[in-house]
């Protein structure tokens, strides 16, 4: 099974995002570079706050991914 066109949309938009908002938030002059790593841990307590605490939308529709 793939992700579909729009759910790697999905995925793209919540990444760029959290890369986005951390050049915003850097006060220090020094480029961020692009670590999926550091954004892959921000997305996810984002996904805590928004999935299982406000239940804002569930999991699939926050980041789509792949089940196995």
């Amino acid at each position: 099974m793939m992700l579909t066109e729009q759910q790697i949309k999905r995925q793209d938009f919540v990444d760029n995002s959290i890369f986005e908002l951390l050049q915003k938030l850097n006060m220090s002059g020094n480029e961020i570079e692009w670590d999926i790593e550091i954004i892959a841990d921000i997305r996810e307590q984002i996904r805590f706050w928004l999935v299982d605490n406000l239940q804002l939308s569930d999991e699939m529709t926050f980041y789509p991914y792949i089940e196995e």
